[in-house]
């Protein structure tokens, strides 16, 4: 698994219809291709959890890079760094208290099915992105 890992893996809640139009996004505007993705529900992000000690129940969207954890608001603005103009102008919120940024992130996490939907199931990637998702 490790080698997996020499890039970084974004966790994402698979049946989340926002999540999974999040990864749609980042993959449309990356500067570069850096991330590989793997749904919360899958193999991968089990042991991951284990290795890391994440909660079983953490939903979140989970950042690995350079064998570190990022979660939550943290987690967004790191991904944001690496996108294409505007969206990396998204950093500046950084400048904000992590507490606020993170109670912002949890409203709209904890709201996120009523809002935008829910699937049965976990969304399988284009053929041409599929190599970058880890199951």
């Amino acid at each position: 698994m490790n080698n997996e890992l020499n890039k970084p893996v974004l966790l994402y809640d698979g049946v989340c219809n926002l999540c999974n139009a999040s990864v749609r996004f980042i993959l449309k505007y990356e500067k570069n291709p850096r991330y590989r993705f793997a749904p919360l529900q899958g193999e991968f992000a089990s042991k991951v959890r284990y290795q890391y000690s994440l909660p079983e129940d953490a939903d979140s969207v989970v950042l690995i890079e350079n064998n570190q954890i990022f979660t939550a608001s943290t987690a967004v603005l790191r991904i944001a760094k690496y996108l294409k103009a505007p969206w990396n102008w998204l950093v500046i919120f950084e400048v904000l208290p992590v507490s606020f940024r993170d109670a912002v992130y949890h409203w709209i996490a904890k709201n996120r099915y009523r809002w935008f939907g829910k699937k049965d199931y976990c969304e399988m990637p284009s053929p041409e992105v599929a190599h970058r998702f880890l199951n």
